[in-house]
């Protein structure tokens, strides 16, 4: 018997598209509008309920409750592990179905992960969301997360994986107002390369928008979404704007001048689902209507996108048709689960140096356990919460048993007095919940003792020992002990230290504003400057935390110091990092501790690189890995005491100095020499390095032919053994170098890589497929890929730079003809440049302006046939000054064959034509153009 339904879309049995067009097309207008935001109202009329567009889960499924808790995303990119992730992205999707079947319009199945913005700065605030600096690496583990996620049925999602941002989003300060210039070789061989796998692979179902701009193009407002991701890539899926961004579009950006104008252009722009404020998005939504820069076609069009999803989420169907339409709850943090937590925890642990102290023996008599980190578990803003915490602290007693393991913390405790009442700090209890801050103790014995924690730069954490809570600052201003971490989009935990001319201190809070003695005693910080007693502090050091390491490293046969970072403090969501060197109060611990004990092993825990040279030079043992999750305490003292034997590998580059890179607002890593691609100066550890307790050795490399064609496929094979005692993971790296080009080319580029597991003694032979096509640049005389006829080398190792075999193979591709300018030329497909970036331009495309008034564009290879009768042709503004552009030949010195003048426009995107005379010149020249002044170049000739 054929089931009878009141409207077509409730059929199940009808193609999708079918039901998604007349579930929209019975949405009034108005309901369309309450649909067009992250929270989609409930349609009663048609059964369709309210849903919530994007449930965190990063790595985990958070801000639920209780959840699974895997590694950072940049701790995941050092296990170089796809199918890992692949089952790490499977279980987020398993309990992001429990958490749905509990509260369906609350608890969405939209994921807003994973984030695969590249990383080609390690100062990034967000450097532990992501998964590293290389495209080819992201790329890879972010398409098996999307997989594991969303789930392998032909129609129905498990979730849907969200991926962000898109895109050159790799700096927290002033992220909302700027503009990453970069240029198409930049875009197509790096920025892009990451996301575009996700997509044509891992079919990936949602993508959220970045807030900065992309050459003056807000990316909400980016055509590329529509043009590239929608168009090329195939999404299918639907686009979603990072929170408060479209509204951002005139309050940070100043690119349009109201709301609606930016909810309009973002809609066009392939925005489907608006995550701002709800009533102002409904109310820019109908004045955009109103004044007809939105139509309701625009609308359907977006809805149609989401709500394909909702489809596909099996929302509208029998549940015995939704294979993942229930989810045990017993999946919730299931035994498993954790299983695979633990695991990937101890395969993201990278072994950075061993003198041959590690691994620790299982007889070890006595260890010291040292360090700010040593017995803490850190989530971080996009954690879920864990139903349990191994401290490494804990892991390691395990291990010991009931053999002495001497801990402390390294951390100085400290009484706090007022310099101008000479009274003591304590704690005075007002209520269950606040104990306020006064200095009002006479007796020295009366005073609180705090923990002081000192992360650098200014930062420093303060714990009661009394309670164990965090010093904060409350509503009102006072100072109260507490919370019970340092965290929180606003950290209210950390405070400074100045140290005054007299020795006194003073005390400032989270925002830099004074902490004062107030009338009735209490520690308050003042905002409005209004009247306090005092605010100088004496410090006294009650004891100290540095000898106090001391004496346990001399106790112990071995020490074990861990030190690393706070994800909330120094470095994370709208702050980049200061520095990439570790704090130098932890850089003191660990020198003091190798003093007393030759026999020290540093474990850095932390959502970054760091450039410990001091450490590299003289501690013999160094390990790290990212804030681990639940399980971070077991997998360090496995690896420590050697039963798993660590093989995670670098996923981004790290430098001896912050003066190793450009400025952090510099998206160019071809002329900026960014990342292990161009980057060739000397490194701490290069993209790619972690060592081993076993020993691998590489036999000769193999190629499955002589040559090939550039739509063609090589095998390259190459064998490796186990020449150690122990068993171990190798991961075996593939790079490729193009021996000649006429663009400059990485000094070699990550191609495929494969970790596997060897007995002592084993051998295995390793294959990777190289399509021809993985050998191309993009070509910005042609806007296309182009693979070049040439010698390649293809090197195959266990880092970047440690290249076990490499070969030479000859490739029958293209060869790159002559430059002609005689048709219009884009400005922004330049050879080189000096002093200028890229910029909108509003007639379409993008066009070049001047950093500082004075700039050059290059194009090299051109053929030029000039006569007296050409000129010079392009399109410009003069924006209020106006300027000139020259025309030189074959260096920015060189001849000069053209001056045009350029008046102004009256704006950046006041656009007029010019011309001026070009001198007679023929043969194959480079050619320069010299803007000077105000000037902005979208496009030119010389014909």
């Amino acid at each position: 018997m054929t089931e009878s339904y009141k409207y077509p879309f409730q059929n199940p049995d009808l193609p999708v598209g079918e039901r998604v067009n007349d579930l929209i097309s019975r949405f009034t207008l108005d309901e369309k509008v309450e649909l067009m935001c992250q929270f989609q109202a409930e349609i009663p009329r048609l059964g369709v309920k309210p849903y919530k567009q994007g449930t965190e889960g990063a790595h985990g499924v958070a801000w639920l409750g209780e959840a699974t808790v895997f590694p950072q995303n940049t701790g995941l990119a050092c296990t170089w592990n796809p199918e890992l992730m692949r089952k790490i992205g499977s279980v987020i999707g398993d309990e992001a179905r429990v958490y749905y079947q509990k509260n369906p319009a609350i608890n969405g199945l939209t994921i807003w992960a994973p984030t695969v913005d590249m990383e080609r700065d390690p100062r990034w605030g967000r450097t532990e969301e992501a998964y590293g600096e290389d495209p080819h690496l992201t790329g890879t583990l972010t398409t098996e997360l999307v997989k594991g996620l969303q789930g392998d049925d032909p129609f129905y999602y498990k979730a849907v994986a969200t991926l962000k941002h898109f895109y050159g989003n790799n700096n927290e300060v002033d992220r909302g107002c700027d503009s990453a210039s970069i240029d198409p070789r930049n875009k197509r061989e790096y920025y892009l390369k990451a996301f575009e796998p996700a997509f044509r692979d891992g079919r990936a179902g949602s993508m959220m928008t970045a807030y900065n701009s992309i050459n003056g193009t807000p990316c909400n407002l980016n055509p590329e979404v529509n043009d590239i991701v929608k168009g090329e890539w195939q999404m299918d899926g639907f686009i979603v704007s990072d929170a408060g961004d479209v509204i951002g579009t005139v309050n940070e950006h100043h690119y349009v001048d109201s709301y609606a104008e930016a909810v309009a252009g973002s809609v066009k722009a392939g925005i489907d689902s608006l995550t701002d404020d709800q009533p102002i998005s409904f109310r820019a939504l109908h004045d955009a209507l109103d004044r007809g820069l939105l139509t309701e076609a625009d609308l359907d069009k977006a809805l149609r996108n989401t709500f394909r999803v909702r489809f596909r989420l099996g929302e509208f169907d029998p549940e015995d048709r939704n294979p993942y339409s229930h989810v045990p709850e017993e999946k919730l943090c299931a035994p498993e689960h954790s299983a695979l937590s633990l695991a990937a925890a101890r395969e993201s642990v990278v072994l950075l140096k061993n003198d041959g102290l590690l691994p620790l023996s299982s007889g070890l008599g006595s260890v010291a356990v040292i360090g700010p980190l040593a017995n803490e578990v850190y989530t971080d803003w996009y954690s879920g919460t864990p139903a349990y915490r191994i401290t490494p602290l804990q892991g390691v007693k395990e291990k010991m048993n009931d053999r002495p393991v001497h801990y402390k913390s390294g951390l100085d405790r400290i009484r706090l007095r007022s310099a101008a009442t000479g009274k003591y700090v304590g704690i005075t209890t007002t209520s269950d919940t606040e104990a306020v801050l006064t200095a009002a103790c006479e007796d020295v014995n009366q005073a609180e003792v705090f923990e002081r924690n000192d992360w650098g730069w200014g930062q420093c954490t303060l714990v009661a020992v009394g309670n164990g809570k965090f010093v904060t600052e409350s509503e009102s201003g006072l100072l109260t002990a507490t919370s019970k971490e340092a965290a929180g989009w606003f950290v209210k935990e950390a405070f400074g230290f100045e140290t005054l001319p007299n020795g006194s201190v003073a005390m400032k809070s989270w925002e830099g504003k004074p902490v004062l003695l107030g009338e009735k005693g209490s520690l308050s910080v003042i905002k409005d400057q209004e009247e306090g007693l005092a605010s100088e502090w004496i410090v006294e050091v009650v004891e100290d935390g540095i000898e106090q390491a001391v004496l346990a490293a001399k106790q112990a046969e071995t020490a074990v110091v861990f030190v690393g970072n706070s994800p909330y403090i120094n470095g994370k969501e709208t702050t980049d990092r200061p520095d990439i060197t570790l704090a130098p109060a932890q850089q003191a611990l660990i020198q003091a501790v190798k003093a007393a004990n030759p026999n020290t092993v540093v474990f850095i825990v932390g959502g970054y690189p760091f450039a410990v040279n001091w450490e590299n030079e003289h501690v013999p043992a160094i390990l790290f890995t990212s804030h681990a999750g639940q399980e971070l305490g077991h997998a360090a003292a496995d690896v420590l005491f050697g039963d798993y034997n660590p093989a995670g590998r670098l996923n981004m580059t790290w430098y001896k100095s912050v003066d190793q890179l450009p400025d952090l607002k510099d998206y160019d890593i071809i002329k900026g020499k960014r990342t292990y691609q161009y980057f060739d100066g000397e490194v701490l550890y290069p993209f790619g390095h972690g060592l081993s307790y076993t020993r691998f050795e590489y036999s000769e490399l193999s190629l499955s032919q002589a040559a090939m064609k550039a739509d063609g496929t090589l095998t390259v094979s190459v064998g490796v053994k186990n020449n150690g005692d122990l068993a171990g993971d190798e991961v075996v790296q593939l790079y490729v170098r193009a021996e000649s080009s006429r663009v400059i080319r990485p000094l070699k580029t990550l191609k495929g890589f494969n970790r596997i597991h060897l007995n002592p003694g084993e051998s295995k032979t390793i294959s990777f497929e190289l399509k021809g096509s993985e050998l191309a640049f993009w070509d910005v005389t042609r806007d296309r890929y182009c693979v070049e006829t040439g010698i390649y080398t293809i090197m195959v190792g266990s880092s970047s730079a440690n290249i076990a075999q490499k070969v030479e193979i000859s490739v029958e591709g293209e060869i790159v003809p002559p430059r002609s300018l005689q048709s219009p030329v884009r400005a922004i497909n330049y050879d080189d440049y000096e002093q200028v970036y890229v910029d909108e331009c509003c007639e379409g495309g993008e066009s070049i302006r001047t950093v500082q008034g004075s700039g050059w564009i290059a194009f090299h290879d051109v053929q030029l046939e000039l006569s007296t009768a050409s000129q010079f042709e392009a399109r410009v503004s003069g924006n209020i000054k106006g300027g000139e552009i020259k025309v030189k030949l074959d260096s920015p010195d060189g001849e000069t064959i053209c001056t045009c003048t350029v008046l102004p426009t009256g704006g950046r995107q006041a656009w007029t034509t010019v011309t001026a005379p070009l001198s007679e010149v023929s043969g194959q020249r480079k050619v320069y153009l010299l803007l000077q002044g105000e000037v902005q170049i979208s496009w030119f000739r010389l014909s």
